[in-house]
């Protein structure tokens, strides 16, 4: 299995990462990607990616964070260009559910994200909340030079999947599809083609059911994977290939 998103940098797996580490490997866990919100953020991924080789790290600047973190182009693909084990920038993109930073300031820098993106030809993990036609928009104006976008915690409709499809998007599943309430976007995963799925816990957030309102962490993700494979009318062991097979195409890795 494969965690596409997590976020080792927070606590508590943070003080106890060694014991995060050795709880993925038991549970099957070949490669974590922990995921950049801010510079501090990254100042610790830096850190984090030395002490595992299954551990990967991303560079990117959250939606909320766009106005406290103010970075160029350049800043962008310098930091990803520090450790050849900075494979993907993010997370970017939109979210108007709070009001953290201004529409304006969130856009500007997802713009700034999907070039530095498509410049080192590397992905871009995209968050979007209440944004559908906002961040679908912005990603299908740079479609000719076909970015590599991983919709990272994926709750958006059937239609706003359809539309991305055609960017050639891959999308991530939480925990949330194993939430009871969550059936309209179980069926959108039901309908996403399984060359595009990859699974994520977004630890420390988003516990799965039966851990749901515990802190996440990146050894539960079977469950979600168990929930996907269910949904997909699939054996749990080819949709764990699947989606690891996926995430190695999308990042370039073995």
């Amino acid at each position: 299995m494969i965690d596409s998103h997590c976020h080792l940098d927070h606590e508590p797996m943070f003080s106890d990462l060694k014991n995060v580490i050795i709880r993925s490997k038991q549970s099957g866990i070949e490669k974590l990607l922990s995921i950049c919100t801010t510079n501090d953020s990254f100042k610790k991924i830096i850190d984090i990616i030395k002490f595992d080789p299954i551990i990967y790290g991303t560079y990117g600047i959250h939606p909320h964070e766009a106005s406290s973190n103010i970075v160029s182009k350049e800043e962008i693909i310098k930091n990803v260009n520090s450790s050849n084990k900075i494979i993907a920038i993010g997370e970017s993109g939109l979210d108007f559910y709070y009001n953290h930073s201004s529409k304006e300031k969130q856009i500007s820098s997802f713009r700034l994200h999907i070039e530095a993106a498509i410049e080192l030809k590397i992905p871009i993990i995209v968050h979007s909340r209440n944004a559908e036609k906002e961040t679908f928009d912005i990603l299908n104006e740079y479609k000719k030079s076909k970015p590599k976008i991983l919709m990272h915690c994926f709750t958006g409709s059937t239609e706003f999947a359809n539309k991305l499809l055609t960017l050639d998007s891959y999308f991530s599943a939480s925990g949330i599809i194993t939430f009871k309430n969550s059936t309209d976007l179980q069926e959108t995963f039901r309908l996403i083609p399984n060359d595009k799925l990859l699974i994520e816990t977004d630890s420390p957030y988003l516990a799965p059911v039966p851990l749901r309102g515990k802190k996440n962490e990146p050894s539960y993700i079977k469950y979600t994977l168990e929930k996907l494979a269910d949904i997909k009318k699939i054996n749990i062991d080819k949709i764990e290939k699947i989606t690891s097979q996926n995430f190695n195409i999308l990042f370039s890795l073995k």
